[in-house]
């Protein structure tokens, strides 16, 4: 009787640590990008509500100059966590503040800035335009 040679139905110890090296250098490449991908989260969050409280008040702007009763009356000295009350319904979204300050509005129409911060992130701020409704 002759004596059938061996299959070889798996993998070689070293074709296996092959694959487990070319893994662990592509894991290594990879993870800066995704540790940064929080930060980008963060600022495009703080660029959305500062873009919402900018959108409140075009939006009350061009309501209370059409209709002086449909918007918030933004004239005089106004404190900035007043006046973003006043317009966004709901008030301010959780977890984000205004800076402290007031705007002092001149003619209707006159914009200010405000920098909004999100309160748990430090680093992160965006800015705001405040319209003044004369």
């Amino acid at each position: 009787m002759r004596a059938t040679p061996q299959s070889s139905d798996g993998f070689t110890l070293i074709e296996l640590v092959a694959v487990i090296a070319i893994l662990g250098v592509l894991a290594a490449t990879a993870l800066p990008k995704f540790v940064s991908i929080k930060s980008d989260a963060q600022n495009a969050a703080m660029n959305g509500v500062a873009g919402a409280v900018s959108s409140a008040f075009s939006t009350n702007f061009g309501a209370y100059i059409a209709n002086s009763t449909k918007g918030a009356a933004i004239s005089t000295t106004v404190a900035f966590s007043a006046a973003v009350g006043s317009v966004m319904n709901g008030g301010m979204p959780a977890g984000y503040s205004v800076s402290a300050g007031a705007a002092t509005c001149g003619t209707a129409g006159n914009p200010n800035t405000i920098t909004m911060y999100n309160t748990s992130v430090t680093s992160v701020s965006a800015t705001a335009t405040l319209i003044c409704t004369g």
